[in-house]
Parts: C-alpha cells; structure tokens; sequence
C-alpha cells in the first residue's frame, strides 16, 4: 500500500495538468466577444440624418448693392452657418423621398463708409439675415446601395454617390439695428428696420454617403438653393432680396 501511493498521487498531478490548459482554453473561448457581422437581415426602408452646412450667399439684388457701398459690409458677410435634419423613405431600391428642414444665421457689425457723427465718431448698426427652409426632395443613387446575399441577407455598399432636387418653402427675416443718415438733411437717427416673410424655393444637390458601421454613413453634399423675398414697408425703392446661394457640407444618416 506504501508503494502504490505516491504512484497515484503522481497520475493524479499528471491528469490535472493535462486537463488544466483545455479548461482555460475553454474559458478564454467563452469570453471572447463574438463580432457583429457586417450585413443587414434585408434592405432598408430609409434614414434620418443630421448636417452641417455653409452657406455662400449670392447675394445678387440691389439692397446688397446698397449696403456695400454705403456701410462698410461684404457680400461675403453675408454668408454663415447652417444646421439641418432629414428624414427619407426608400420608394425605390435606387429612389428615396426626403423630408427636411434647414435653419441658417449670418450677421455683421457695420459704420458708414463716408460719414461720421457730430463728435466725429463712426455712425454704427448690425444687420442680421435669417432664414429657415422645408423641403421636400427626390434623392437618387447613382449606383446600387448593397447587394443581397441568400434569401435574407443584404450587404451595403461602402461608397454611394446621388443627385436630387426638390423644393420647400422659406422664411427669411431681414433686421437694420442702429443708428443711420438721412440724406435728406445729413442729420443721424436711430432706428430698426425689419422685413420677413415666406417664400417658395427650389434646390438640386449633389453628394456621396460614405459607410463608417452597418447602420451609419457619413454624408458629404453641395446643394444650391434659389429663392427670393419681398420687402416690407420699412424698405422702399428696392427690387425683391436675393436669399440664393450655395450650401456646402456634412452629416451623419442613420438607416433603418
């Protein structure tokens, strides 16, 4: 009995060292997160987005005109930011209606170029152009969006370039604060003159959504946008103001 004892205790070790690297293989094989696969169970049924955008007004009427000769204001003061959100249905496997709505902001801080008040200081006003678009769209891909595998499967493409066009209607808000010559006498008054309104508008765009996940592309977009507004009473002896112009950015769509 003293003899076959430590040859068990011997086995015993021996089969506990065998079994000890399987276990822990299994273990780690356990704990190994499993990776998503890179396809959708079907094709999508549309996305929502969010962008950014800048806006390069053309600012093409003769109120601009006006005000760049008189104030010290570029044309190109006039152009800002602009942030939208989106919503499309897919009507068509290349074809998708959109739904969208846009908000812009551009001011600036001007004087007169030619005259100064009676203390010899600058004669000072801010102008601020707002605007807000909603537009409807058509938005066609140019190549297909994915390509289906089996009977259930359905893998996106990476890189999707599109063109669209629409329409909408757009809200625009005109707004001179400060101070101001009458040329009628030369003296200076303070004031604020307004003008806003609605007005219909129309668009073409160009872009490429860009895969980053499954259900996530960045989305890279120039549109042009051509609308006009009235003038109010404050303004008189002024064509319609030119609010086109050229809208250039990025965003992120999520399908679903």
């Amino acid at each position: 009995m003293r003899i076959w004892l430590p040859v068990v205790i011997l086995l015993l070790a021996d089969a506990t060292a065998y079994a000890g690297p399987d276990e822990q293989g299994s273990s780690a094989q356990v704990q190994t997160p499993r990776k998503s696969p890179d396809f959708l169970f079907g094709r999508p049924d549309g996305s929502i987005g969010v962008r950014g955008s800048w806006v390069f007004s053309r600012a093409g009427s003769d109120w601009y005109d006006f005000v760049t000769n008189q104030l010290t204001v570029e044309r190109g003061d006039f152009n800002g930011p602009e942030f939208g959100f989106d919503v499309s249905f897919t009507v068509k496997p290349r074809l998708d209606i959109v739904v969208g709505v846009d908000v812009s902001n551009a001011s600036t801080n001007s004087e007169y170029r030619n005259f100064v008040d009676n203390n010899r200081l600058p004669i000072e006003q801010k102008t601020e152009l707002r605007g807000s678009t909603i537009t409807g769209s058509v938005k066609y891909a140019l190549i297909p969006r994915g390509r289906e595998v089996g009977s259930v499967a359905w893998v996106p493409a990476t890189i999707i370039p599109y063109v669209g066009a629409g329409g909408g209607a757009h809200w625009y808000r005109l707004r001179q604060q400060g101070d101001f010559v009458d040329f009628l006498d030369n003296s200076v008054f303070t004031d604020l003159f307004e003008s806003s309104g609605w007005k219909p508008s129309a668009h073409v765009f160009g872009g490429a959504d860009l895969k980053l996940h499954r259900r996530v592309y960045l989305a890279i977009e120039a549109r042009y946008q051509w609308t006009k507004g009235d003038f109010g009473p404050d303004f008189i002896n002024f064509d319609p103001i030119d609010l086109s112009g050229l809208h250039i950015g990025s965003g992120i769509n999520f399908i679903f």
